[in-house]
């Protein structure tokens, strides 16, 4: 009697996590989008979370899960916006010019461009935050939060420019952090570029300049 060959055992499919990642991360970051775009169209208490979950077709327990709530979606968006528009995160990117560029000016310019890149995905919601934390409190300590991340940012650029020798004299390293702090400040850009029209790029160049005026010695062009 013939000997029948037993079946062949199916290889067991390899589950590319990778795609899983992936998918999830898209998933994510079309849920934050679409959540901005609600936010700043409707406000924060205009806005629901069923109608975030409706238009992103996912359902609203997903959104608690993952954000944790509406202010956590708040929050999510916020630190997103601070990562700026490019592959690489803006903070790194400021760290890598502040520890290589020989010239002040064009490190201060380019701190304007982060500015310009960074303020338009992160004011807004920021201004929000403050229209809506009278009534949550949440968003009374992202706020707090956010304005502590910018103080101890703009310190630690401050603390460059005086390693350095990049400060004008008589500027003290306090007043240089000052001074950097209100260029990035939302209300500023609410009052150029929401309220008076200025471009993203004006605002950025503003800035720029600005600090190369208040905190930099006199001298010639760019180099």
């Amino acid at each position: 009697m013939a000997v029948k060959p037993r079946p062949r055992a199916e290889k067991p499919r390899n589950y590319d996590g990778r795609t899983r990642v992936e998918q999830a991360r898209r998933r994510r970051a079309h849920v934050l989008e679409l959540a901005r775009r609600a936010f700043l169209t409707h406000g924060y208490g205009g806005t629901t979370l069923g109608a975030i979950a409706a238009e992103a077709g996912v359902s609203v327990e997903t959104i608690h899960k993952t954000f944790g709530g509406k202010s956590g979606l708040v929050r999510a968006i916020y630190e997103r916006g601070l990562a700026g528009s490019a592959p690489t995160p803006a903070p790194v990117r400021s760290d890598t010019m502040s520890a290589s560029e020989p010239d002040p000016r064009a490190l201060v310019h380019h701190w304007g461009a982060l500015t310009a890149e960074v303020a338009p995905l992160v004011a807004p919601i920021l201004l929000l935050v403050r229209a809506a934390s009278a009534t949550d409190p949440d968003l009374v300590a992202l706020l707090a939060e956010a304005d502590e991340q910018r103080l101890a940012r703009m310190t630690r650029n401050a603390k460059v420019l005086a390693k350095r020798g990049f400060l004008r004299a008589g500027i003290s390293l306090q007043s240089a952090r000052d001074v950097m702090w209100t260029c990035t400040a939302p209300e500023l850009y609410e009052l150029l570029v929401l309220r008076r029209g200025w471009t993203a790029r004006k605002f950025g160049e503003f800035v720029g300049k600005t600090l190369e005026t208040v905190l930099l010695p006199s001298s010639g062009p760019l180099r």
